[in-house]
């Protein structure tokens, strides 16, 4: 089954990368990258880091609530944009809620029966799973040399550290959709992510 996307739905999840892009490489303008500090390099490679992490977690709650006959669309929240981009300027530390997918059950004679527990709770594992895949396939990057090494070690980062907060089991987070549903999932997610977290 294909995603089906707006116009409106690139344009929000592209100023979202950017924008939170942007936070990264703001908050590490000052680290030196072989010896480089140019802000527009570092900020190359945080868009590549952080935009692939959040734009794969976000189309993945997409993809399989579309899956469920769900409609999803991803939306922008300018305030979450406005405050990380005030709080990177003037705090220095990172604020990344710009926005997420919000989801609708289908309709059966005019009703919205929702979704179940089970459906809900694989929408909300597939972000930070996402994530996970994301993050072993960054870590097979720092085999290489140069540039691509770096690349791989900020990329493995930023996504364990997105894929643990997202399965903290507090609400909103998807982690408490998750344990509502399988217990067990949960602890195999967070077991997986607080071991890689680890080799951070």
């Amino acid at each position: 089954m294909k995603m089906k996307f707006t116009l409106k739905e690139f344009k929000d999840l592209g100023i979202s990368a950017l924008v939170i892009g942007f936070v990264f490489a703001w908050i590490m303008r000052d680290a030196s990258i072989f010896g480089r500090t140019n802000f527009l390099f570092i900020f190359a490679i945080m868009l590549v880091a952080v935009g692939t992490a959040f734009i794969f977690h976000e189309l993945s709650h997409k993809a399989i609530a579309q899956r469920f006959g769900c409609w999803a669309e991803y939306r922008i929240w300018k305030t979450g944009l406005i405050i990380a981009f005030f709080l990177a300027i003037v705090g220095g530390f990172v604020f990344a809620a710009p926005g997420a997918v919000y989801i609708k059950a289908p309709t059966k004679w005019g009703l919205e029966p929702g979704i179940t527990k089970r459906q809900n709770g694989l929408i909300s594992a597939a972000g930070p799973i996402a994530n996970l895949v994301l993050a072993f396939i960054f870590l097979l990057l720092t085999f290489g040399n140069g540039i691509i090494e770096v690349l791989g070690w900020i990329g493995f980062r930023i996504n364990v550290f997105i894929a643990l907060f997202n399965l903290l089991p507090f609400p909103p987070l998807d982690g408490s959709k998750v344990i509502e549903w399988d217990k067990k999932l949960w602890g195999l997610l967070i077991l997986t992510t607080a071991l890689l977290y680890a080799r951070m």
